[in-house]
């Protein structure tokens, strides 16, 4: 339900090709020539490339880092969001990145998010007042050679009412919970 929500906000009609091409007349996508390619229905994968253009390019000619950056921004967070549902509150809280090689050409991420990273998610936060979890991302040349690997930290926490609620079904010391047919 999640999805259908940041598909209406960007002016998408509930399919992930509506959100793709909002996504893509992003005014910093847009500028920088970042294109999203894919994106899974499901949203558990989304894949991202861009070309090298003179706009994006650095003063010796190869991909401007702030670009290659930038187009590993905000797609984790956008799927969490989606698949962990309303009752979790999700944000970009850090993020780094290391430059193995000049990229020249089309340079390509992909995002992925399993079963068990949602699973593990929802585990972690039953014991955990916040979780944080890290993801990779390669950024590849038309080779498949690594030019940059960005690593991302996310906060993700339970919403408080969300919490209370679940906090107020627990037993306490001495107390049993009966069984509801």
């Amino acid at each position: 339900m999640t999805r259908k929500i940041l598909l209406k906000v960007l002016g998408g009609s509930g399919r992930s090709h509506a959100l793709r091409r909002g996504v893509n007349l992003w005014p910093p996508f847009l500028g920088a020539g970042i294109r999203v390619k894919h994106i899974a229905s499901d949203m558990k994968a989304i894949d991202v490339e861009m070309k090298l253009r003179w706009w994006n390019a650095n003063y010796v000619g190869t991909h401007f880092g702030g670009s290659l950056f930038a187009m590993t921004d905000a797609f984790y967070m956008l799927m969490l969001m989606a698949n962990l549902g309303r009752d979790y509150i999700v944000w970009d809280k850090a993020a780094t990145i290391r430059y193995r090689k000049p990229g020249k050409g089309t340079v390509r991420a992909e995002f992925r998010l399993s079963d068990a990273q949602l699973d593990e998610i929802r585990e972690k936060l039953k014991t955990l007042p916040k979780y944080e979890p890290k993801f990779t991302i390669e950024v590849k040349d038309e080779q498949g050679v690594v030019i940059a690997e960005v690593e991302k930290l996310l906060h993700v926490r339970v919403k408080e009412a969300v919490a209370r609620e679940a906090s107020s079904l627990e037993p306490t010391d001495g107390e049993r919970m009966q069984p509801t047919r």
